[in-house]
């Protein structure tokens, strides 16, 4: 019996052999977050006809620099309260003491997460002439 190999052809356009591996937009962009993901959502949305390659990786881009940046400052409030862990807590408090993130999250509402500790200077107590003379009066040296 004779034994016959058929061989296939490549697809056009491609020589036949090995495949690279595949290398992903995010690690070619040096990435964390997804490309590809950022990608498919701005198709789906439909937010315009056309979308062209650079778009979707300066937007997730730009949206790893803000969790980034609001991570790390949501960890140095967790620091300065002495906790291990990030909670809504520190994260609302990052937002809040920061001008530009504050601007930006202006009308967002971080669930759990307070707000900052403010006290009027109308409601605090006032100094009073007789509470000043008592204070001078225990300050100076007695005879």
């Amino acid at each position: 019996m004779e034994t016959t190999t058929v061989t296939t052809k490549p697809a056009a356009g491609r020589k036949g052999g090995e495949r690279k591996k595949a290398v992903s937009k995010s690690t070619k962009a040096g990435l964390q977050f997804p490309v590809g993901r950022v990608a498919r959502f701005l198709k789906k949305g439909r937010y315009s006809l056309r979308l062209g390659t650079g778009a979707p990786v300066y937007l997730t881009a730009v949206l790893e620099y803000l969790a980034a940046e609001v991570l790390e400052l949501a960890g140095n409030a967790a620091r300065d309260n002495k906790k291990n862990r990030i909670n809504p807590r520190h994260v609302c408090l990052a937002v809040r003491n920061d001008d530009e993130l504050g601007k930006l999250l202006q009308g967002v509402t971080i669930a759990h997460g307070g707000v900052l500790p403010n006290i009027n200077p109308v409601l605090l107590p006032k100094k009073t002439s007789s509470a000043a003379e008592k204070s001078t009066a225990s300050k100076s040296p007695k005879k």
